[in-house]
């Protein structure tokens, strides 16, 4: 009696560059002395679609934390979204989460 097996698939190791695509992009919106606080809650709504109350607290991290991530996506989506938070007159960062 011959028995056969089947042949068996084995995920290939990934490429370093792979992983580092698939990790998301994250824009950060840091505090200044310059907007007021109403106004950047504003904004978050504004781009964003956040709700008051999300677009409250994100702004709430960045007055008593320093920044907050406000959103993530592809290197494109985040610098879509710093370039907006640019032009409304917040200081935003991204980088690779």
């Amino acid at each position: 009696m011959t028995t056969t097996l089947a042949p068996v698939e084995v995920e290939q190791p990934r490429e370093v560059e792979d992983v580092e695509q698939d990790r998301p992009w994250i824009v950060i919106v840091w505090n200044d002395p310059i907007n007021l606080m109403s106004y950047v809650t504003l904004v978050f709504q504004k781009l964003f679609g956040y709700s008051l109350a999300k677009a409250t607290k994100l702004m709430l991290q960045v007055h008593n934390e320093g920044k907050a991530v406000v959103s993530s996506g592809t290197r494109e989506k985040a610098e879509h979204d710093v370039s907006r938070l640019h032009a409304h007159g917040l200081w935003a960062t991204m980088r690779q989460d």
